[in-house]
C-alpha cells in the first residue's frame, strides 16, 4: 500500500512539473484529426486536420533558417470481399514551412494546390500547414455506386536535410521524426442521381 501511495505521488509530481515518465512523449502523439471526405460535382474530396505537430525543437529549427516538411499519403481502397482491397488511388504530397528571418514573414507551399501563402503569425502558419482542405482524390465518375471504400490518411515528417557532419553542430535536427497512425474512414456511395 505505501508503494502504491509513494508511486501515485511521484507521479502527480512528475505530471505538475511538466515532466513525463521514462519512455513517454512530452505532448500528446501527432494525429490526423476531423477527417471528413464529400462530394463536390466533380471529385472526392478530402478535410481534415493534422494536430500535435510541432515539437519546440522543431520550431527553434525553423527560427534558425530550417525548413518543416510533412509528407501527407492517402490510399483510397474499394472492399472487394476478398482478403486485399482494391487500391483504387494512392496519392502523397507536402507542405512546406519556411522563415524568412529578414523579413520576419511565415511562408507556407502546399504541393497539392501549387500555391504558396504568406503569414506575419506563426500560428496562422501552422494553422494552413496543418491543414487538409478539399484536397481531391478521386473524380467521381471513377467510382462505382453502392460500393464500399475505405480512405486511409496519414503525415510524416523526417527531417533529413543536414549531412551528418554537421548534425552535431545543430543536434535537435534528429529529433524531428513525427508520423501519424494512419486514419480511416470507411464510407458508401448510394445510387447515382436520377432525373
Amino acid at each position: 500500500m505505501l508503494k502504491r501511495i509513494v508511486l501515485l505521488l511521484l507521479l502527480i509530481a512528475l505530471a505538475t512539473q511538466g515532466l513525463s515518465p521514462a519512455g513517454a512523449e512530452e505532448n500528446e502523439d501527432a494525429a490526423i484529426v476531423d477527417l471528413t471526405a464529400t462530394g463536390s460535382d466533380t471529385h472526392l474530396l478530402l478535410f481534415g486536420s493534422l494536430r500535435n505537430s510541432f515539437t519546440e525543437e522543431m520550431l527553434e529549427g525553423l527560427h534558425s533558417g530550417l525548413p518543416i516538411r510533412f509528407s501527407f499519403f492517402i490510399e483510397l481502397r474499394q472492399r472487394t470481399g476478398s482478403t486485399a482491397d482494391k487500391v483504387v488511388v494512392s496519392q502523397s504530397f507536402t507542405h512546406t514551412l519556411t522563415y524568412d528571418i529578414l523579413k520576419e514573414i511565415y511562408r507556407v507551399e502546399l504541393e497539392e494546390d501549387r500555391r504558396s501563402h504568406a503569414f506575419a503569425s506563426l500560428l496562422d502558419a501552422q494553422s494552413v500547414l496543418n491543414d487538409l482542405n478539399g484536397i481531391k482524390v478521386i473524380e467521381l465518375s471513377r467510382l462505382s455506386p453502392d460500393a464500399v471504400y475505405t480512405l486511409q490518411v496519414k503525415a510524416e515528417l523526417f527531417n533529413k536535410t543536414l549531412p551528418l557532419s554537421l548534425q552535431h553542430v545543430v543536434p535537435f535536427v534528429s529529433w524531428w521524426d513525427i508520423k501519424t497512425d494512419w486514419h480511416t474512414l470507411t464510407f458508401k456511395l448510394g445510387p447515382p442521381d436520377r432525373p
